[in-house]
């Protein structure tokens, strides 16, 4: 069994797409994952499974679209990877604002034309890296002000993504050492 990470895109946002962290759970515990810690209500999950990432998001995006009755993109992290995210994000260190900080992850490897493209755009103050199916994002100001959102990168990179606070990112791993 192995820490993973259950990301989703899009819930609880406006009032839209909602899903109560404990039906979340809940609905966990019905695919056979008894112990999954829910954080914040943005769709974070922190449970063990020895299922691929794959399989894991395919099984819990159906049950989500069966119990709640609309689509949700899942993207999953072993623990061991966020681990990796975090000690690579080249605009974090001891200096570093982490209100400045935020991680898109993304649902999988982006084509190298696709990485060519985006590499030639230029939202300065604001920066970006694409690192493996990591985003690492630096925000001059507020995240909602910028262009560099998660629609921005799923559209140019064409994979499936959703975005974190580098808050967010930093208890997700703590949660997942408990």
């Amino acid at each position: 069994m192995e820490k993973k990470i259950a990301i989703l895109r899009g819930i609880n946002v406006g009032g839209n797409r909602k899903i109560l962290m404990n039906d979340l759970k809940s609905m966990f515990h019905d695919l056979g994952i008894p112990d999954a810690i829910t954080y914040i209500q943005s769709g974070n999950v922190i449970f063990e499974s020895s299922l691929d990432p794959i399989e894991l998001s395919d099984l819990i995006e159906s049950a989500i679209l069966e119990k709640f009755g609309f689509v949700v993109p899942v993207i999953i992290r072993k623990a061991k990877e966020l681990e990796k995210s975090i000690k690579s994000n080249p605009f974090y260190d001891s200096e570093a604002d982490v209100n400045n900080l935020h991680l898109t992850f993304l649902k999988q490897k982006p084509l190298k034309s696709d990485l060519d493209l985006i590499q030639s755009i230029d939202y300065t103050p604001d920066l970006f890296v694409v690192k493996d199916m990591n985003v690492f994002i630096y925000c001059e100001g507020k995240y909602h002000e910028s262009k560099l959102t998660n629609n921005f990168f799923e559209k140019k990179l064409k994979v499936g993504a959703t975005t974190r606070n580098w808050k967010t990112v930093l208890k997700l791993m703590e949660l997942s050492e408990g």
